[in-house]
C-alpha cells in the first residue's frame, strides 16, 4: 500500500489504491466509507496511509494472524513476542492519523502476560482491542479461552471486541449476543462465519447460501472484482460443496463472466456491462470538451486531469509530455520546464509548464508529481490546438517522424538522440533547472 496511488474511479464509483503495475489492491465506495475498516497485517509507514485515512472508518492493525505470510516478515501473531514494537506501531499511528487505530491480538501463554501486553496497548491511544481467544499456535479445532477475553475486558477502560468463536460458538444472529456476554466484550468480530454465509449479521434470521452467492456475484459484477477473488470468497461459501459440479465449474471459471454462466446470470453480467460502458462514454465525451483556458494573472489554467487509469484516455506509449517535447524539438524551441509544488495537507502534487516564455497549468491536483506534469503538459498543448496522445486522437506524426529519423543514423551523436525511454528521461531527470519540486501548504 505504500506505493499505491489513490484513483477516484468515475465510473465505477469508486476509490482505488493502485499498485504500480496498474493492480488495485484496495476499492472501495462511498456506500461503506463510514463502515469499512482497512486492516493490515504489518505496519506500513505513516505518509501511505494518510491518503486512505479519508475513505474508511478506521484503520486496525492485525496482530494475531498465525499465517506463515504474515509471521514470516516478523508481522501479524509474530509481533505478540516484542511489546516494544506493538506500542511503537501503535503509538505512531495514533499520532500520524486521524481517524480510530484500533488492533487485532491472540492470547499469551498466560493471563498474567497477556494482562500486562493489553494495558500497555491501551496506553497507545488506540480505540479499542479486539482479542482472539486462542494461542499463537493453537487453530480454530482448539476451543477459544473465553475466560482470558472476560479478564482482559475486566481490566481495561477501552472497548474489547471478542474474535474466535466462528466454529462452535457463531452460526446465527443470536450467536453474536451469545458470545459477546460469554466473554463479557464490548461487541463481536466475525470472520469466517461471515465468510461462510455473511447473513449470519441479519437479525430475521439466516438467508440460503445461493440466495448469498447470487447477491454476492452481482456486486462483484458491479464493483468490477478481481476474477480470483471472487472465485474464492464463493467458494468459502460453497465450504463442503466445493466439489460439486456447480463447485467444479467454478473452480474452472478463468473470468466473472465465466463465473455468471454457472449461477445464470449471463443476461445480468452483459446488461452491466453495458451499464457501465455507456458511463464510460459519457465521462469519455465530457473529457473531450474540457472547460476554457482562463488566465490566472500570467500562467493559463484549465480544468484537467490525467486519466490513466481510470479511462485508459492516454493508451499508448506516448505521454503528453512527449508530444510537448517533440513539438519544442520540431520548431527549434527550448524545451518545457515544469515546476511542481505540492501540498502538505494531503500530499497533492500542482505542475506549471514553461513553454516560450508562457506558463501553463491545471487547476486540478494530482496525486503524483508524474501525473501533475503530465496535466500541465496537456492544458500547454490543448493552448496550443496540438495533439496530446488521447485514444482515438489523430496524431501530428511529431513522434514517429522523429523516431524515423534516428533509425536512419546508424551512430547517432549522444547528445542528440531523443529515444523516450533512454536518453530523454535522463536529461529530465539530470537538468536540475527543468524540474523542481517543493512543499507546499495552503
Amino acid at each position: 500500500m505504500a506505493q499505491c496511488q489513490r484513483v477516484v474511479n468515475d465510473v465505477l464509483e469508486t476509490v482505488d489504491f493502485v499498485a504500480p503495475d496498474e493492480r488495485v489492491m484496495f476499492r472501495t465506495c462511498k456506500k461503506e466509507k463510514d463502515r469499512v475498516v482497512f486492516q493490515m497485517v504489518g505496519y506500513t509507514q505513516e505518509p501511505s496511509l494518510s491518503a486512505m485515512e479519508n475513505d474508511v472508518a478506521a484503520i486496525d492493525v492485525n496482530m494475531g494472524c498465525p499465517k506463515e505470510y504474515s509471521t514470516k516478515g516478523g508481522m501479524g501473531a509474530a509481533l505478540l513476542s516484542d511489546p516494544d514494537k506493538i506500542e511503537a506501531i501503535l503509538r505512531t499511528l495514533v499520532k500520524g492519523v486521524s481517524k480510530p487505530v484500533t488492533c487485532k491480538i491472540r492470547i499469551l501463554p498466560t493471563l498474567e502476560d497477556t494482562l500486562s501486553l493489553v494495558k500497555r496497548i491501551e496506553n497507545t491511544g488506540v480505540a479499542a482491542i479486539a482479542v482472539h481467544g486462542r494461542l499463537k499456535d493453537e487453530r480454530p479445532r482448539h476451543p477459544v479461552h473465553c475466560d482470558f477475553i472476560q479478564a482482559i475486558a475486566e481490566a481495561v477502560s477501552i472497548p474489547v471486541i471478542a474474535n474466535g468463536g466462528s466454529l462452535d460458538r457463531v452460526k446465527a444472529h443470536a450467536d453474536i449476543e451469545e458470545f459477546r456476554k460469554a466473554t463479557g466484550a464490548s461487541s463481536v468480530m466475525i470472520a469466517r462465519a461471515a465468510m461462510w454465509n455473511p447473513s449470519v449479521f441479519r437479525s430475521q434470521g439466516l438467508l440460503s447460501v445461493e440466495e448469498v452467492m447470487e447477491e454476492y456475484l452481482k456486486y462483484a459484477i458491479r464493483y468490477d472484482n478481481h476474477a480470483f477473488n471472487t472465485k474464492y470468497c464463493l467458494c468459502q461459501m460453497l465450504r463442503d460443496k466445493v466439489e460439486s459440479p456447480l463447485g467444479k465449474q467454478l473452480k474452472s471459471a478463468q473470468t466473472n463472466e465465466d463465473i455468471c454462466e454457472g449461477y445464470g446470470l449471463q443476461e445480468y453480467y452483459k446488461k452491466t456491462q453495458a451499464e457501465l460502458q455507456a458511463r464510460r462514454e459519457a465521462i469519455q465525451t465530457n473529457h473531450n470538451h474540457p472547460d476554457q483556458p482562463v488566465l490566472d494573472g500570467d500562467v493559463t489554467t484549465m480544468r484537467v486531469k490525467f486519466e490513466r487509469f481510470v479511462l485508459r484516455e492516454y493508451p499508448g506509449e506516448f505521454s503528453p509530455k512527449m508530444f510537448l517535447l517533440e513539438w519544442s524539438r520540431k520548431e527549434n524551441l527550448e524545451q518545457p520546464r515544469y515546476e511542481t509544488v505540492q501540498r502538505s495537507q494531503d500530499r497533492a502534487f500542482q505542475s506549471m509548464v514553461t513553454m516560450t516564455g508562457k506558463k501553463y497549468r491545471s487547476t486540478l491536483w494530482e496525486k503524483s508529481k508524474k501525473y501533475a506534469e503530465q496535466a500541465s503538459a496537456i492544458v500547454c498543448l490543448r493552448v496550443l490546438g496540438l495533439p496530446e496522445g488521447r485514444a482515438g486522437e489523430e496524431y501530428s506524426g511529431l513522434v514517429g517522424k522523429r523516431k524515423r529519423e534516428e533509425k536512419s543514423n546508424e551512430m547517432p551523436d549522444e547528445e542528440d538522440t531523443t529515444t523516450y525511454f533512454g536518453a530523454r528521461k535522463r536529461h529530465l531527470s539530470e537538468n536540475p533547472e527543468e524540474q523542481r519540486v517543493t512543499n507546499y501548504s495552503k
